[in-house]
């Protein structure tokens, strides 16, 4: 009986001691000082590919935004119908990667010259958009759209639109985290890959380290 006392006092304890730490690392999440933006430049399997790799990122959310339909399903945004872009709502903390390089590693990881287009992706759920959540993200985005604009980076006008931000519907569970699980698939391998190599080469001081 004393062996049994024994075991299901430590058993106990590491129950207490594991809730206590996912306590203290929810609560260390929560003191974060964090800021969302949402993000569309073509397919959202590309983007969030790129943007789980950020230092200072702490989530990122494949969805659908700036349509009228609500709760769309992807079968129903990939008919370019119901008005959403696919995109990424992003979440980060403002200390660590400012919203000014967010958006220099949106624009520079996207063709934001293509109207309705990223290479083979066609249509206007693949547009270049940012959706903006507030008032200064508004400002340092038209800042950093005309800026690079001038500097003639790319041979053709930049299109990206900006918008105000009204609704995001949460893609489907297969949809999130996709490159990670299917990484040797076509599409993945062609192009997201070179997509993500480029992005670790010009932004290797932004690259999350692994643990």
């Amino acid at each position: 009986m004393k062996s049994i006392a024994i075991i299901l006092g430590l058993f106990l304890t590491i129950i207490l001691v594991t809730t206590g730490c996912n306590a203290k690392n929810e609560m260390k999440v929560m003191e974060q000082k964090t800021e969302v933006v949402t993000l569309g430049a073509g397919c959202f399997w590309c983007v969030e590919a790129i943007f789980s790799r950020v230092n200072g990122v702490i989530k990122v959310e494949s969805g659908y935004s700036g349509g009228e339909v609500e709760n769309p399903s992807y079968q129903e945004v990939c008919t370019g119908n119901t008005g959403h872009a696919e995109v990424v709502q992003v979440t980060f903390n403002p200390d660590i990667i400012p919203f000014s390089k967010i958006l220099e590693i949106y624009f520079k990881t996207h063709d934001p010259t293509t109207l309705n287009r990223q290479g083979a992706d066609i249509g206007t759920q693949y547009r270049s958009v940012i959706f903006y959540h507030t008032e200064e993200q508004k400002r340092i985005a038209t800042e950093i759209k005309n800026q690079l604009d001038g500097a003639g980076i790319w041979s053709s006008p930049i299109v990206t639109s900006i918008e105000p931000f009204k609704n995001f519907y949460k893609a489907e569970n297969y949809h999130q985290n996709y490159y990670e699980g299917n990484r040797n698939q076509p599409y993945c391998r062609m192009v997201i890959t070179p997509k993500l190599d480029k992005f670790e080469k010009i932004f290797s001081d932004y690259v999350k380290k692994n643990d």
